[in-house]
């Protein structure tokens, strides 16, 4: 093999379409070591309260604690205290480098290895990112692993690089090495999730939740396209990230539901402004917004009223022709609209097998995730139960929003909260978030068989809907990685516990939470979730989803449109049975009259307001079935049998 060749990349000559539409985006894009030296204002006691609050949310309102000591083998609040005794040795003068002290408590909060739980770093940091002008990501095949170059920002260039160059060293040490250790520091919850996000932080990193790269530049070797062995040197940039849909802060029922990885959803929103601007363009800069009429992004997509929640297209596979539907995020704040559109996306797309991608999907809103199930499904909808960790702390917050005066309503858990001093019980009753009939409002609207592609950087939200998807036993799941990310837990900030002790009126005078300095926060896994089903009882957290069957990335995966992993879902889909349940009603004088088509059923069951009304063995031919004394309004049901199975269910308001 040649030498490599060392090169200092450069920005090509940008075209004036795409230079006008970057001007604002670039105005604000400095070198990492420039944005570093304004940061850097925490005085000696705001660092002693950071630590404090630290302590007081961990010890007080984490429900993971103990499983973290266990599993992890570690032990945070002796860490924050043995920092804290250190720092009372300290004067203003001979105090640690700011950076120290944030890589201390950004360690810390990593150690327990739960995205939810998270130590964010103050002003400059929040809402900026780090990031070299391309991603990477993994493939594989006969000879091994190998590290693709995927997307380069717009207008990036340097010698024979691009979609498609292989990764070999980073800063002169093997890449997969290097993922490996990157991985280490910002832990996930088990092994694929720290490869996952080891690989991810190479070149993005949020600087609210992740420690700002340790070196100025990177040194990249790789193949080029054309084979050769090349050399760049990048440095680090710092812009500002796209903002969040939902202001997590806030005393309101949307940011009381949240299922959200933070690293994932800031990561998605920095891929999308970097990578996707014509996304950022039809959202006007707002993240998940909702558009007034559907935009189709790229030309084989549906048009959608969400683009940088969905993208639904029509794909061609080796085992017939299917939808996907890629579910980016559940992170908005209307979840029935986010329901909706999901319905009406499912609908445009082939009837004969549906593929739902949730792939990077880092959660969001809990009803979104859980109301969205029973669309694909006859089966009612057992929404995930969640509890708290039993505390006093945790019993004050529900005592004083028992009676739901704010709009979070605690009442659910306050009982159990407060009988556990005498009971000893360790956690809460264990009650759903998701309110039933919302899960079960709409019933199944899409009827062939459904397949669900998952990976590790699925999290918190989506690991709901993948755990409720497999619990429910809606169809396989195929799995670029051996599990999801293992995120079982609704999250709060501490603003919003603080939020919690101060509404209603009048505020709590002996609330242990302190203002955070500098616009700092903390994050923590306030109520974990456990399984339905067979698992009944089990949790999400750090055990996760693991698929039915794996598949390994490719290359022609990375760069032709994930051709071989929609192959392998297309097998699936093919392998399993297409149902049909078609039903027509006309009312007349009081009978309404039911026509049904049908195809895999062997019988129909119809139900009137829920009360049984026939029972028809189906021969394949079309049945037509009168019912009399039916008034306008009355819901039918057809629930649709296979051998004695429930497999398709249709709701009509006559």
């Amino acid at each position: 093999m040649s030498q490599p060749r060392k090169t200092v990349s450069r920005p090509a000559r940008r075209t004036p379409n795409t230079q006008t539409a970057r001007k604002a985006a670039d105005a604000a894009v400095v070198p990492l070591p420039q944005f570093l030296a304004s940061a850097g204002s925490l005085t000696l006691g705001q660092r002693k309260l950071l630590i404090d609050q630290a302590l007081l949310i961990l010890e007080q309102n984490y429900v993971h604690l103990q499983l973290k000591v266990a599993m992890h083998a570690v032990n945070p609040l002796q860490r924050l205290r043995v920092m804290r005794a250190r720092i009372e040795r300290q004067t203003a003068e001979t105090m640690e480098a700011e950076w120290v002290f944030h890589r201390q408590m950004s360690s810390i909060f990593h150690s327990v290895r739960d995205l939810h739980t998270n130590y964010l770093l103050p002003a400059p940091f929040a809402g900026k990112i780090a990031y070299l002008p391309f991603m990477i990501e993994k493939c594989h095949d006969a000879a091994g692993d190998h590290y693709l170059i995927t997307r380069t920002v717009t207008g990036y260039s340097a010698p024979q690089f691009g979609p498609g160059a292989e990764v070999t060293h980073w800063n002169g040490t093997p890449i997969a090495r290097a993922v490996a250790l990157n991985g280490a520091q910002f832990a996930g919850s088990n092994d694929a999730a720290n490869l996952a996000r080891g690989l991810e932080s190479l070149t993005l990193r949020p600087l609210v939740i992740q420690s700002p790269p340790d070196e100025d530049w990177v040194t990249l070797s790789y193949l080029g396209l054309d084979g050769s062995a090349q050399e760049l040197r990048e440095q680090w940039k710092v812009t500002t990230n796209l903002p969040p849909m939902t202001d997590l802060d806030a005393l309101s029922p949307a940011s009381a539901l949240m299922g959200l990885d933070l690293d994932s959803d800031e990561k998605a929103r920095a891929k999308k402004a970097l990578y996707v601007r014509e996304v950022v363009d039809l959202e006007k800069g707002q993240s998940s917004a909702e558009l007034a009429k559907p935009q189709a992004v790229g030309g084989s997509d549906l048009p959608t009223t969400m683009p940088g929640v969905f993208r639904a297209r029509e794909v061609v596979t080796a085992h017939g022709t299917f939808g996907q539907l890629r579910i980016f995020t559940f992170s908005v704040t209307d979840p029935i609209a986010f329901r909706d559109e999901f319905v009406r996306l499912a609908a445009a797309l082939p009837q004969n097998g549906l593929i739902v991608d949730v792939r990077d999907n880092g959660g969001g809103h809990i009803y979104a995730s859980e109301f969205t199930l029973q669309t694909l499904t006859p089966r009612h909808i057992t929404p995930e139960p969640v509890q708290f960790i039993s505390t006093p702390l945790n019993l004050r917050i529900c005592r004083r929003h028992k009676d739901n005066p704010s709009g979070i309503d605690l009442g659910p858990w306050y009982e159990s909260l407060d009988l556990a001093t005498e009971t000893g019980a360790a956690y809460s009753a264990a009650k759903p978030i998701t309110p039933e009939d919302g899960a079960n409002a709409i019933g199944q609207t899409y009827y062939g068989p459904v397949v669900l592609i998952t990976d590790a950087r699925v999290y918190s939200a989506t690991d709901i809907f993948a755990a409720g998807f497999a619990d429910h036993e809606i169809g396989p799941i195929l799995g670029v990685d051996d599990n999801t990310g293992a995120g079982g837990a609704n999250v709060w900030t501490h603003a919003l516990l603080a939020g919690l002790l101060n509404e209603p009126q009048p505020p709590d005078p002996t609330s242990p939470y302190e203002a955070l300095p500098n616009g700092a926060n903390l994050r923590v896994a306030i109520r974990r979730t456990l399984r339905v089903g067979e698992l009944s009882g089990s949790p999400v957290e750090d055990l996760g989803v693991r698929p039915d069957s794996t598949h390994q990335m490719t290359r022609k995966d990375l760069l032709e449109g994930n051709a071989d992993l929609l192959d392998a879902a297309g097998a699936l889909l093919a392998a399993m049975p297409v149902r049909k349940l078609e039903v027509a009603t006309a009312l007349a004088s009081g009978t309404l009259t039911v026509d049904l088509e049908t195809v895999g059923l062997d019988r129909v069951d119809l139900y009137l307001d829920g009360r049984p009304i026939s029972s028809e063995d189906l021969a394949g031919a079309p049945l037509s079935i009168d019912i009399i004394e039916v008034t306008a309004g009355q819901l039918l049901r057809a629930d649709g049998y296979d051998s004695g199975n429930l497999v398709a269910s249709r709701r009509i308001t006559v």
